[in-house]
């Protein structure tokens, strides 16, 4: 098979297929002409290095993230958006941790940060109210993907063997607290962490929109 027309696109595409299958710690400008069937020093005719191609990389996964709508319910255009990020950051997770740090950001990456300022700005947030909104809600995608992606299980039948195996299951009859929350959560049937991300979510909006509305955060809860 020829080698495939290298065009920046065509080695970003490729470079994120490479990191999606050996982590980003296997991705090297060398692992990554490889990859492609071609000479290493043909990829810095279109990338200076390494940097400029995680660039790209991210600038690739931010466009695979659906915008919040100006126009729309600000809650409903969050909700949306966080959504869709939590997906793109389960497909690439070697993406989380390099999603606010470049220096250098593409197209899609501005597009993406003015679509969430524009859609809280429309719904009549003041500049303060823009930055925690929009500072809580990233932390708390980013926060909820990086534990999800890091747990030692993916359902809630492999927690449910794991906690019930020793030496777990002898160390918990030590923390009684923790088991009371292994009982009463992790072992009822259709337990998963996946499904605390949405009530989560809620629960920073009803914060967010309290804060909007100029209700005091130590003020008395609702059944009070």
């Amino acid at each position: 098979m020829p080698p495939r027309k290298l065009t920046p696109e065509a080695i970003a595409s490729a470079a994120v297929d490479l990191a999606d299958r050996e982590g980003i710690e296997g991705l090297t400008m060398r692992s990554l002409a490889r990859h492609l069937g071609v000479e290493a020093m043909s990829l810095y005719h279109h990338f200076v290095g390494k940097d400029a191609l995680l660039d790209a990389m991210v600038d690739r996964v931010y466009g695979e993230i659906v915008l919040p709508a100006a126009d729309g319910n600000w809650r409903a255009e969050l909700r949306r958006r966080s959504a869709s990020v939590r997906e793109a950051l389960r497909r690439h997770p070697w993406a989380v941790p390099l999603m606010e740090s470049r220096r250098t950001p593409g197209p899609a990456t501005l597009a993406y940060h003015d679509a969430n300022i524009a859609c809280l700005r429309a719904a009549g947030f003041s500049a303060d109210q823009v930055a925690h909104a929009y500072a809580i809600v990233d932390a708390y995608v980013y926060g909820f993907t990086l534990s999800e992606t890091a747990l030692p299980f993916d359902t809630g039948e492999e927690a449910a063997v794991m906690v019930q195996e020793e030496p777990l299951q002898a160390l918990l009859t030590a923390y009684p607290n923790m088991g009371w929350f292994v009982e009463n959560v992790v072992l009822v049937p259709g337990y998963s962490f996946a499904r605390e991300f949405a009530p989560g979510l809620e629960l920073l909006l009803d914060g967010i929109e309290s804060r909007r509305r100029g209700v005091p955060a130590s003020g008395p809860s609702r059944g009070a």
